[in-house]
């Protein structure tokens, strides 16, 4: 009893820091985000394209449609890939092939950013300027928003595949089972029963991969070409808001507002973060209700 009692509130503790330590992030970022918020119009914050700390224009626009533009490419990307990968361990692979593709895949997680970064400088960079781009008619040096898509889906590939493989692990073999017996062909069983299953834990994955993918850094920032201005095409150069924040963080501090300004991208970052995770819980929530 004693020590029920004891982990239990042990847990509790753990729980309630765990909140002070985000309200105090929040709290921290929107202190030093305040001078730029008093200075100038929140709405115009938002959506100004110029950026130019040195005449006092801090438009966030480009980095705000930066980060969206790469994080949905390494989406558009990652996800079908995953799922098919994922499907095809769990339900064609061999378990000898199986077993040496999984620890592969989490070696793969366990690869420093730098090192996709590099990746992406000597491989996917040049590729794309030299092969990809001239198909569509276009001129780039290869630094573009597709470069980070695509460096930022081979990253996120890890997380994806192995929380997708485990929670296709979770279906019953009765289940399938069942559908077969039915007349249903394998095809039919996977698309119809165990991905309309295993839907929730599957959007889970992508949750968690995209939470990756909007906060990561260095990789991203060695191959979006770095350009405040707002992408219009795959071929476009980008500015996410951690790369902003990495390259700029530290510099030019006697610059008016600057400094708040960087708080600024990091409370962004932080509420979009945030808020994307929230709406998808809500997601999980109903689908989790309407599975049950």
């Amino acid at each position: 009893m004693v020590k029920d009692k004891l982990a239990e509130n042990s847990f509790a503790i753990l729980l309630i820091s765990s909140i002070i330590i985000i309200v105090l992030i929040l709290v921290g970022l929107t202190a030093k985000s305040v001078p730029l918020m008093q200075a100038e119009n929140l709405g115009r914050i938002l959506t100004e394209s110029i950026w130019s700390p040195l005449k006092g224009s801090f438009g966030f626009l480009p980095f705000i449609m930066g980060t969206i533009w790469v994080t949905l490419i390494s989406l558009i990307i990652a996800v079908p890939l995953c799922v098919l990968a994922s499907v095809y361990l769990v339900e064609y692979a061999s378990d000898a092939l199986r077993n040496m593709v999984l620890p592969l895949v989490n070696v793969l997680a366990a690869i420093p950013p730098v090192l996709y970064g590099v990746w992406g400088v000597l491989f996917v960079v040049p590729v794309l300027s030299q092969f990809v781009a001239p198909i569509f008619g276009v001129d780039t040096t290869g630094y573009t928003v597709f470069a980070g898509g695509v460096v930022l889906a081979v990253m996120i590939f890890p997380i994806m595949i192995s929380i997708m493989v485990e929670v296709l692990h979770t279906i019953p073999q009765e289940l399938k089972n069942a559908s077969l017996s039915l007349g249903a062909t394998k095809w039919e069983t996977i698309v119809k029963v165990i991905l309309t299953k295993a839907k929730p834990g599957l959007l889970a994955a992508v949750v968690l991969g995209v939470s990756r993918a909007f906060g990561e850094t260095v990789a991203v920032l060695m191959v979006c070409g770095n350009i405040p201005q707002i992408p219009k095409s795959f071929f476009d150069a980008g500015y996410p808001l951690p790369a902003l924040i990495a390259n700029n963080f530290g510099e030019m501090m006697s610059i008016p507002l600057y400094d708040s300004a960087l708080m600024f991208a990091a409370l962004l970052l932080f509420v979009i973060i945030f808020g994307f995770n929230l709406i998808s819980r809500l997601i999980l929530n109903k689908l989790e209700e309407k599975a049950s």
